[in-house]
């Protein structure tokens, strides 16, 4: 008979899922699901508030990555007051947003990730932890925290708070930034670049010895997707670009499917779908159907469709990164690759801000009424592209919301890659831990965040079940 295996919960992720594999009757795997299996109806319960409201409402959806949700809100909100924000403004939305890239891609690296790199797959789960890497891996565990800490003072000193700051508004930000802040954040530049460095020159040490969950980690052909900056005759390459620009859709042998694409048309690339085992939409990419129109957001995506990063450090490692693979490079296994590289970036572009003359310029702010019912921000989050969607009432009310979350983008290639892990590790013959771990670690490759990305459409499934005092089932019923 049948069998299933079920992994619950799913460990070293941020947020509530689990995964069944299904077994047919020779003891291989048929099939494999990633389930999401919280919900939380945000774009429901906003119905009704002020817009201006909504930066501040829909970052709490989520404490790892609130300033994402701040920037693609805010720039919805600026569409909604038909505002071209302060120049200054842009550039100090940006730094924040790097920022939080830096320490969003620390936590996943360092502190879910690397006890996997480090102790292996097969490793002892009882010291394949982030206590097992600080008490064998002292110096790396170290790394990890000042890199994340450097991110999160940054964003402490510019808004005053680390998570769930109020500083990124409508029409701009908040106040501008002082000469004192910005000379004592230029001064936690040099250790940071010295970590991000140390850690990619390590990192390229031992990846060899995962060739074969590089062979097999989401390791498929799909499109990847993502914003870039606006190419011209003039200016032809596509560089890195994580707050502004344009959406551009690769395919799996690195040919442009679409390009230079007005975010505020991403319903005519974009559509949605929900399967009935997670709360976890699935967007798909409209011209090819669902769910043959399988794409991936993210580091990986990223850094696959641009020509270079734009910064002198980031571009050399970007180059190495790309020369492992002819064309895209294709397995999910690489995120942590990428993530570095960004990390990197991230760095750079910051520094290269702050010393901008401009950044001290104290217009940060445009003030106005909505001039508009319908506004699109789009914006990249550490796991991928985020889109926030509005409508509002001639009070300024908000009528109806739509949110793609990153992880959601991701949903039918994690899906895909639980199922190839899975058929390529799981043996009913002789079930063992590193084979189930190897299925959660491509989960963490993508590194989701369910808190802020569950959230289906439509009508919510629902299953009731009346059990009686032994346990048996008395009454169900099911939506």
């Amino acid at each position: 008979m049948p069998r299933q295996i079920t992994i619950d919960p799913v460990t070293r992720i941020e947020g509530h899922s689990k995964i069944t594999i299904q077994l047919d009757d020779a003891g291989a795997v048929s099939d494999a699901q990633f389930h999401v299996t919280q919900f939380r109806g945000f774009e429901k319960f906003c119905e009704g508030r002020p817009f201006s409201e909504m930066p501040s409402l829909t970052a709490r959806t989520c404490g790892i990555c609130p300033v994402s949700h701040l920037i693609a809100s805010s720039k919805a909100c600026d569409r909604l007051l038909a505002v071209d924000i302060p120049p200054t403004a842009v550039s100090l939305r940006r730094i924040i947003n790097l920022a939080q890239f830096v320490q969003s891609h620390a936590l996943s690296f360092f502190h879910l990730s690397s006890p996997d790199l480090l102790f292996g797959m097969d490793g002892d789960p009882a010291k394949r932890n982030i206590f097992g890497v600080i008490e064998s891996y002292p110096s790396l565990a170290k790394d990890g925290v000042a890199l994340r800490k450097f991110g999160q003072e940054l964003l402490a000193m510019l808004v005053g708070k680390r998570v769930h700051p109020a500083w990124i508004v409508p029409g701009g930000v908040a106040e501008p930034l002082t000469a004192e802040k910005r000379d004592l954040i230029l001064a936690m530049i040099p250790g940071a670049l010295d970590i991000a460095e140390r850690t990619l020159a390590w990192f390229k040490t031992v990846i060899g010895q995962f060739q074969q969950e590089i062979e097999h980690f989401g390791n498929f052909p799909s499109m990847f997707m993502g914003l870039v900056t606006p190419t011209s005759a003039a200016h032809p390459e596509a560089l890195l670009e994580h707050y502004d620009g344009k959406l551009r859709f690769m395919d799996a042998g690195g040919n442009l499917v679409a390009d230079q694409i007005d975010p505020s048309d991403y319903q005519d690339y974009i559509g949605e779908s929900v399967e009935p085992f997670s709360f976890l939409k699935s967007p798909y990419y409209k011209p090819a159907g669902y769910p043959n129109g399988i794409y991936r957001v993210g580091p990986l995506a990223r850094l696959n469709i641009i020509d270079r990063c734009g910064t002198p450090k980031a571009d050399a490692e970007h180059a190495e990164f790309r020369a492992t693979q002819k064309g895209p490079v294709s397995s999910s296994f690489q995120q942590h690759y990428a993530r570095l590289i960004e990390i990197l970036y991230g760095i750079e572009r910051i520094t290269e801000l702050l010393n901008d003359p401009d950044i001290l310029n104290p217009h940060v702010r445009a003030h106005a009424q909505p001039n508009r019912f319908e506004g699109v921000g789009v914006s990249e989050a550490p796991r991928g592209t985020l889109i926030h969607h509005y409508k509002i009432d001639k009070h300024g009310a908000m009528q109806w919301s739509n949110l793609i979350i990153a992880t959601g983008h991701n949903s039918l290639a994690m899906n895909r890659s639980v199922k190839q892990v899975a058929q390529q590790y799981v043996k009913s013959d002789r079930i063992q831990e590193g084979m189930l771990n190897r299925v959660e670690a491509v989960i963490r490759t993508y590194d989701p965040c369910l808190s802020c990305s569950t959230h289906a459409f439509g009508q919510m499934p629902l299953h009731i079940a009346l059990l009686g005092p032994t346990g048996e089932t008395l009454d169900e019923v099911a939506r």
